[in-house]
């Protein structure tokens, strides 16, 4: 029975345990962090008051009133939950999630300053920040915002850089030589001044930091589609489109870029690392994300500036860790499988 090219690929992908162990639990960590609500989260999932059933979570703002409490802004779950057992009345009950705190909501004590360490009689199972935020929320929602970032980075990158190194690579000539003293100047304005700049004026923000990062990340991807480029538009299926009066546009889009599809692939997981390393590391200086956005970079320099909070360091360095090893290894994985020369089978 012939086996198809893309199952040969997945098989060998599939054989190199590392990179597909580290492709299950990357995969586990985004469908937590996506559903992330579910678990870390100040509203309740179900509240059951006087027969009646709310679901709070993923819906409005419902206010006390609703529940018989006596004002008019959003419900305070945690302190319905303990109303209900106390009163301990029939059909009155709340479930709370299982941290049941969100990412911007600080839980303060009196007669004690934060940041507090990890507690399990209080759910804050990795401690909470300088200012009472839980640990655990601010690392997934963190991850959340980051692999977002990263995401749509990439997205932005590759279709500039795609197109414009496919077009520098298939017309070559002038254009080519152009573009390559356009690039050369491109890439050597400094990404942190402008960063700098652009954060005196303006206060950054999710968009603007896409924006900026997207002004300086497609070069490289633009490099690699150029020199893909032009070792296969001397190939044989692109001479004989040629030949038949095929169009620019449809060499390019159905024939070239299908054959470098593997180098597109391979490349992604690292820009994905590289992006949330870039996002981490302007949070840490100052010039990310504005609070109190659930930021890494953040959390890095709290730990830096609390360092008796041995919990806030050791908490986002080993999350830094895992998911830039998981990443790492997922690419790696796929450039092998993607590669039959690089293939060997891990046991």
């Amino acid at each position: 029975m012939r086996v198809s090219p893309a199952k040969k690929k997945w098989r060998r992908f599939v054989s190199i345990r590392r990179g597909y162990v580290s492709f299950l639990l990357l995969c586990a960590m985004v469908l937590f962090s996506l559903f992330a609500e579910v678990f870390i989260n100040s509203r309740a999932l179900v509240v059951s008051h006087q027969g009646r059933l709310f679901f709070p979570t993923y819906g409005q703002m419902i206010p006390g009133t609703e529940f018989g409490l006596d004002y008019g802004y959003e419900t305070d779950y945690r302190a319905l939950q303990a109303l209900y057992r106390e009163k301990d009345e029939p059909g009155s009950w709340v479930i709370m999630p299982l941290v049941p705190f969100n990412a911007y909501e600080n839980d303060l004590k009196f007669n004690s300053y934060p940041p507090f360490p990890p507690s399990f009689s209080q759910r804050h199972f990795l401690g909470t920040d300088n200012v009472g935020r839980d640990i655990l929320a601010r690392l997934v929602y963190g991850f959340r915002t980051a692999l977002g970032f990263s995401v749509i980075l990439l997205l932005f990158n590759y279709s500039i850089g795609i197109c414009l190194g496919c077009a520098m690579g298939y017309f070559g000539g002038k254009f080519d030589l152009a573009a390559q003293r356009i690039l050369e100047v491109w890439s050597n304005i400094p990404f942190l001044y402008v960063v700098i700049i652009v954060s005196s004026i303006v206060v950054p923000s999710f968009m603007v930091l896409l924006f900026i990062m997207a002004f300086f990340g497609w070069i490289q991807m633009t490099w690699v589609m150029r020199t893909m480029t032009y070792r296969e538009r001397e190939r044989e299926y692109v001479l004989a489109a040629r030949s038949i009066g095929a169009s620019h546009a449809r060499i390019i889009l159905h024939h070239i870029i299908p054959n470098t599809v593997s180098v597109i692939v391979t490349y992604a997981p690292f820009a994905i690392s590289g992006g949330i390393v870039a996002l981490t590391s302007l949070d840490y200086l100052g010039f990310g994300l504005a609070p109190p956005t659930p930021s890494w970079g953040e959390l890095l320099q709290q730990g830096w500036t609390n360092m008796e909070a041995w919990w806030i360091s050791t908490s986002v360095v080993a999350a830094l860790i895992v998911t830039l090893m998981t990443v790492t290894f997922t690419g790696e994985a796929i450039r092998e499988a993607m590669d039959p020369r690089m293939h060997t089978t891990y046991g």
